[in-house]
C-alpha cells in the first residue's frame, strides 16, 4: 500500500522533505476528552490495551483533530512484563503496578520464554487494525521499553523516586541482572518483529530510565541490550526500510555512542539544544524531538517562538523528525496541540523558502 504521506519516513532516513514531520510522544492518551471518553467505555487502561478495537479507535482519534505526520500504536511498555506473569495493574494516581517483583537470581531463572504472537496477540491485533484503517495516510510506529527499563519496573514493582531496589538488585549480584536483561532484550526484540510483521513500519525503544544510570552503568546495563535490540531487529518489510529510533531520557551526554548503536535515529529529551546534539554526531543519524513538553501550557504564541527556536537550531538540511521532549502532559489544552503542529509545518515550510 503506497503511503500518501511518507514525510517520516524520509526524514528517518535522512532524505529531502518539504516540511518538517512532527509526531508527539502521549499523542493517543489522557489530553484528549475523546480519548477519556473512550478509555471510560473500555472499563480501565489496560482493558482499553486489551481491546483492538478500542485501542485502534484510540490510536486514529489524534489524526482526526490534527494534521500528524505519523500514528503510534496504542499500548504500554509494560505489556511485556505482564505477560511474563508479573501481574500489571494500575492505581488511578499512582501509575503502574506489579503484582510480583523481581528479588532474586531464582525470580529471574523463573521467568518464562515470551511468544509475542501469542502472549501479546491482542497488540498484533491492534497493530493490523490501525495498520488498516490507516489506509496509507500515514506510517504507524511500533514501540517497547527497553529491556532496562522495564526490569527497573519489574524489580522495584512500580515507580520509585531513587531507584534504590532496581540499582542494589544489578549491583549485588550482576550475573541475575544480566540474565534479566538479556531476557527482556531477548523479548524485545522478538515483540518487535512481531509488531513490524503485523504492519509496523518504525518502531521505537524508549529508555525511559536509562538516565538514572552512571556512564559505565547506562553502557553495561542498557546500551548494549539496545544495540543488541537493534541488531536483531528486521531491517525492512513489504520492500521498505523499517528505521528504528533510540529514546534515551537524559541521555544527551551519550549520543555519540547511541548514535554509533546502529540505530536510525536518536530521539532528544528538551535538556539538550538540538542544534548542539546535530554538530557532535553530524549526518550519522536522523535526530527527534526536542521541544520541553511544559511549553504546550504557554500561550499560542510562546508556543510558536518556541518550535522557531528549536527549528532554528537544527537548521537546514534533512534528517529531523520534530517532537517533544518526553510525552504530552493530561492537563494541555486540546488547542495548543494544533498551535504546535501547524507551527512545526507552517515554520519550517518558511526555512526552506
Amino acid at each position: 500500500m503506497k503511503l500518501r504521506n511518507d514525510r517520516v519516513l524520509r526524514a528517518l532516513n535522512r532524505q529531502p522533505v518539504d516540511v518538517t514531520p512532527v509526531w508527539m510522544m502521549r499523542q493517543a492518551g489522557r489530553y484528549l476528552p475523546e480519548y477519556r471518553a473512550t478509555r471510560k467505555r473500555a472499563g480501565g487502561f489496560m482493558d482499553l490495551c486489551r481491546n483492538p478495537q478500542l485501542a485502534c479507535e484510540v490510536a486514529l482519534q489524534p489524526l482526526e483533530r490534527y494534521a500528524f505526520d505519523a500514528a503510534i500504536l496504542f499500548s504500554d511498555i509494560l505489556t511485556i512484563p505482564d505477560a511474563m506473569g508479573q501481574g500489571l495493574y494500575f492505581t488511578p494516581g499512582e501509575g503502574p503496578r506489579f503484582r510480583k517483583t523481581i528479588r532474586s537470581m531464582a525470580d529471574v531463572e523463573a521467568l518464562p520464554e515470551l511468544d509475542p504472537a501469542s502472549d501479546l496477540g491482542y497488540v498484533m491485533d491492534a497493530v493490523a487494525l490501525i495498520r488498516r484503517e490507516l489506509d496509507g495516510r500515514v506510517p504507524l510506529i511500533g514501540f517497547s521499553g527497553s529491556p532496562w527499563t522495564l526490569a527497573v519496573y519489574m524489580i522495584e514493582g512500580s515507580g520509585s523516586k531513587d531507584f534504590r531496589r532496581a540499582k542494589q538488585f544489578i549491583y549485588n549480584d550482576p550475573e541475575a541482572g544480566h540474565l534479566l536483561l538479556r531476557k527482556l532484550a531477548d523479548a524485545v526484540t522478538r515483540y518487535l518483529n512481531e509488531q513490524i510483521r503485523a504492519g509496523a513500519q518504525i518502531v521505537q525503544v524508549f529508555d525511559t530510565w536509562g538516565g538514572i544510570l552512571s556512564t559505565s552503568a547506562w553502557r553495561e546495563f542498557s546500551l548494549a541490550y539496545m544495540r543488541q535490540i537493534v541488531q536483531g531487529l528486521r531491517k525492512e518489510n513489504e520492500g521498505r526500510p523499517v528505521p528504528c529510533i533510540l529514546f534515551t531520557k537524559q541521555g544527551g551526554l551519550w549520543l555519540e555512542e547511541i548514535a554509533a548503536s546502529g540505530c536510525q535515529c536518536a530521539g532528544l529529551d528538551w535538556t539538550i539544544d538540538i542544534g548542539q546534539a546535530r554538530s557532535r554526531i553530524g549526518s550519522q543519524v536522523a535526530l527527534q524531538g526536542n521541544m520541553d513538553p511544559a511549553v504546550l501550557y504557554a500561550s499560542p504564541e510562546a508556543i510558536r517562538k518556541e518550535v522557531g527556536a528549536i527549528l532554528r537550531s537544527f537548521g537546514p538540511g534533512p534528517g529531523h523528525v520534530f517532537n517533544l521532549g518526553h510525552g504530552i502532559t493530561p492537563e494541555v489544552d486540546p488547542d495548543h496541540v494544533a498551535v504546535f503542529v501547524d507551527a512545526v509545518h507552517e515554520l519550517s515550510a518558511k526555512q526552506r523558502d
